[in-house]
């Protein structure tokens, strides 16, 4: 097995966790979203606030959707677990860091964290360098997606019960799936206990985003096409809410990304909103 020193993680993963600590660095408060653990556990070099995609002003909008989307599925998670919901499920977890920076709640939870193998054997030493360690209600799920591993089984061995509602969230990952693979594990889905929860983002066809917002968004596919992780798939929200219903959800709701602003953003007086093109899918069985 090879050294878990040579691990790194996704650079996707970091730019968001940078732009979460961006967020509280550079903008005004009230903050969206407080949150440094992220930017701790990727240890940047020092000047990582210059990068040209940490620019305060050409990259304001993706720092403001990526906070937004986090405050929402953090919401619901805590509206969940006061509802009695004890297990909670995030696929592709990077340096999410939900489970440190809210243990009141996290820990009356089972938290499952999955993500590549690298990622998680890099963020399990950091964790554990920085002090948090890995308490028993937190359980990184390493699986090989590229070898063909079966996400559910290794699920289930970390000690995810499948008789018990849960809440499921996937931010940031289907624009990197085929829409084959995404109605597949809609359609696993599907399956979770009576009064499960998922949350799942999804990018929109250029047409539907405003066109103020469209040249970033374009200049964006090349650099993620040369990062080897292309964009590969766009949904309408009619569409991803027919998938979610045909796969056998009770039911299926769309969350605009202008929703969000005006829950986060519409008492703010420095101009800062979330970029449009990533919307929410909220589905229920």
């Amino acid at each position: 097995m090879a050294d878990e020193q040579n691990y790194v993680p996704d650079s996707t993963a970091v730019r968001v966790a940078l732009w979460r600590a961006m967020h509280v660095q550079a903008d005004p408060p009230p903050h969206v979203l407080e949150d440094e653990i992220g930017l701790k556990l990727a240890a940047p070099d020092e000047g990582w606030r210059r990068r040209p995609d940490m620019d305060l002003r050409s990259t304001s909008g993706f720092r403001a959707a990526i906070v937004a989307r986090a405050r929402f599925i953090e919401d619901l998670v805590a509206e969940q677990a006061g509802h009695g919901i004890t297990q909670y499920v995030v696929l592709g977890a990077g340096l999410d860091t939900f489970a440190q920076r809210g243990p009141e709640i996290a820990s009356r939870l089972r938290v499952f964290e999955i993500d590549q193998p690298g990622t998680q054997a890099w963020k399990r030493q950091r964790l554990i360098e920085l002090g948090y360690g890995i308490p028993d209600w937190l359980r990184l799920v390493p699986v090989d997606f590229e070898a063909g591993g079966d996400w559910w089984e290794q699920l289930s061995d970390a000690g995810f019960d499948p008789g018990r509602p849960a809440v499921v969230v996937s931010t940031g990952v289907t624009m990197y799936l085929t829409k084959d693979v995404t109605a597949a594990t809609l359609r696993r889905l599907a399956g979770l206990a009576p009064g499960s929860t998922l949350a799942m983002t999804f990018m929109l066809p250029t047409e539907l985003i405003d066109e103020a917002d469209r040249p970033a968004l374009e200049a964006t596919k090349p650099q993620a096409k040369a990062a080897g992780t292309p964009f590969i798939s766009f949904y309408t929200p009619q569409e991803m809410v027919a998938l979610a219903r045909d796969a056998g959800f009770k039911d299926a709701q769309h969350v605009s990304g202008s929703v969000l602003a005006e829950r986060y953003f519409a008492d703010r007086n420095d101009g800062l909103r979330p970029s449009s093109g990533e919307d929410l899918l909220v589905a229920t069985t």
